[in-house]
């Protein structure tokens, strides 16, 4: 009789193991790319394009580039209606990142 790949990974994985596999699989089941975040919205890219001010080849060079500009995906997501927040994410704690203006200080 055939086993299922879940009967294999109980059998042959310890429960820390299953666990941290489980954590993975929620995390990249939660990760986008940006053409992905746009139709989601039910934008096109002429849309986007549109509300950005820019042209659609623009808006597509933007979605397929490797690297971009912080202050271009938080205007991109904004536009889009959401907000964007960047996380750092260290051993033991995470942390957003502020990566715009200055610090504040805290007052005495």
């Amino acid at each position: 009789m055939a086993k299922s790949f879940d009967d294999l990974v109980n059998r042959s994985t310890c429960a820390a193991t299953q666990k941290k596999a489980a954590k993975r699989t929620r995390e990249l089941l939660t990760e986008v790319f940006l053409s992905e975040l746009r139709a989601m919205s039910g934008k096109s890219q002429r849309q986007l394009a549109q509300a950005l001010g820019i042209k659609q080849p623009s808006l597509s060079k933007l979605e397929n580039q490797d690297d971009m500009q912080i202050s271009t995906l938080a205007r991109i997501v904004e536009t889009l209606g959401g907000e964007l927040r960047i996380m750092a994410c260290f051993p033991h704690a995470t942390v957003r990142v502020r990566p715009f203006g200055r610090p504040r200080r805290a007052r005495a």
